[in-house]
């Protein structure tokens, strides 16, 4: 069978309405049973590995000592700027040698805050710290990372850089106040766009001019506008080691949520990610080290994780993948993607870890998700998903080479060992969107004990040179790649 043919047969494939249909593709051949039960034993002490990632985690450590902010003349009422006092309280707990600067009930409106290294900024119950929107409280520019390239643009709203030893947590509220008038109109033209469109405040004026810059390779310090319509992300560790953020509720971010960039030791736990907004992305670690994602709940308008690296040039001159990352016990409602590698991966990513998470929502459009493309390239190696229960999803899996770009450059995207292993999917769409170039098929794809229970189309399957598969069911009946 010619590869035009076999495009053609695997595209043609339809609805699922009583059997399954079955495929040709080479090198597809379940594995025997005994080989089977190697594998699975093999596949128990892989995970052993992801328990090593989190053992090997520096955690953070603050001493005793409190610092609240109302003692630097903070006021919780809702209209006072607390900039200045915050920013005291965090001055005065580095020089002590650090501890908790503590936020009480209130609400205590605030710009940028930069935090210090030995600093755990805790929010008590009922508090909340709340953004300003006019992009004058984010000033000066700092050095920063927007979409994988580097600049210098507005600051973080919550920001480090080259800081050790820092915290966000606590039970209380960050709130963005992104909104169809704040912050989310700077996007310009968005698919569920609920506001006039304003050309004089698209973000392509930056954006395009901006990622010139970075291909041609211009220094970082000079890649910067004053005519500048990109909404900074909320939470940016920058260059730091050893961050927790703990516990807090996220809301309305103006851009992604938390994103920590070229950071070690970094652990995020039990927090609710919730903006709707336009990418917003819920937790998206770029070219980062040792990374622990748990108990966190994503209702989003983005990806809820994305695993990051840089995008084309700029990705490529850090050369820093994002790995050692372990994401478990995640919650992911609405949102692009559940668990998501790309789009900005030009510097790779490898030694990836998700298990024990939980997705639905008829607005999730894609559970596990692979994006990159051949301008952007990276190699995806080493990924390992298991224990993913799926209630309701567009698209189940996806891994797609043309997104965006797609093949209009010479950097080709690589999937090497994707291992995925006890998925349940209740309801979707598309079992699979697989979207391999003709010269660059997709390979490596490894499904053990995969069940769909309930599919409208096994979906698209376009160059795909291989995938081993054990124990997997679709619509009841036996998935077979013979």
């Amino acid at each position: 069978m010619t590869d035009l043919m076999k495009r053609q047969s695997l595209k043609t494939l339809g609805a699922l309405t009583g059997g399954l249909s079955l495929m040709s593709l080479t090198g597809c051949n379940p594995a025997p049973a005994v080989m089977q039960d190697a594998s699975d034993a093999a596949d128990e002490a892989l995970w052993q590995q992801a328990d090593a990632i989190i053992a090997s985690i520096v955690p953070t450590s603050f001493p005793a000592q409190d610092f609240p902010i109302t003692d630097f003349g903070a006021v919780g009422d809702g209209h006072t700027d607390n900039t200045q006092p915050i920013a005291a309280a965090i001055a005065a707990c580095a020089t002590a040698g650090g501890g908790r600067v503590l936020v009480p009930a209130g609400r205590f409106m605030t710009g940028a805050i930069h935090l210090k290294s030995n600093v755990n900024l805790h929010l008590q119950t009922d508090a909340v710290l709340s953004f300003y929107t006019d992009a004058e409280h984010y000033l000066p520019k700092v050095f920063t990372r927007w979409e994988g390239v580097e600049l210098i643009g507005y600051s973080p709203l919550i920001y480090a850089f080259e800081q050790e030893n820092i915290a966000v947590t606590g039970d209380g509220i960050l709130e963005g106040n992104g909104s169809a008038t704040n912050w989310w109109p700077w996007k310009g033209v968005w698919e569920r766009r609920n506001w006039e469109y304003d050309a004089s405040v698209d973000q392509v004026q930056t954006r395009t001019p901006i990622f010139q810059m970075a291909e041609q390779g211009v220094p970082v310090a000079e890649r910067q506008m004053d005519n500048d319509f990109l909404r900074p992300p909320f939470i940016q560790p920058y260059r730091c080691k050893r961050v927790l953020i703990e516990g807090v509720t996220i809301r309305n971010s103006p851009f992604w949520l938390i994103n920590p960039v070229l950071s070690e030791d970094v652990v995020v736990r039990s927090v609710n990610c919730i903006s709707h907004g336009p990418n917003s992305d819920g937790c998206n670690p770029e070219s980062s080290n040792r990374v622990l994602i748990e108990d966190c709940l994503f209702d989003t308008g983005d990806d809820c994780i994305a695993l990051k690296s840089g995008r084309n040039n700029d990705g490529r001159r850090l050369a820093t993948p994002i790995q050692n990352v372990v994401i478990q016990d995640c919650m992911m409602r609405s949102g692009h993607g559940g668990v998501v590698m790309g789009s900005e991966i030009s510097g790779g990513a490898s030694n990836i870890f998700a298990r024990r998470c939980r997705m639905s929502s008829p607005d999730l459009k894609r559970g596990i998700r692979i994006k990159t493309n051949s301008v952007r390239g990276g190699l995806i190696e080493n990924i390992y998903i298991r224990d993913i229960d799926i209630g309701e999803v567009q698209d189940a899996i996806v891994i797609n080479f043309f997104y965006e770009e797609g093949d209009a450059g010479d950097f080709m995207p690589e999937v090497r060992n994707l291992h995925i292993s006890n998925l349940r999917v209740a309801k979707a769409q598309r079992a699979f969107e697989l979207r391999g170039f003709e010269r660059a098929p997709i390979s490596g794809v490894t499904l053990h004990h995969v069940h769909f229970k309930q599919v409208e189309s096994l979906g698209l399957l376009d160059n795909v040179a291989g995938i081993e598969h054990y124990d997997v069911t679709v619509n009841g009946k036996p998935f077979a790649l013979p």
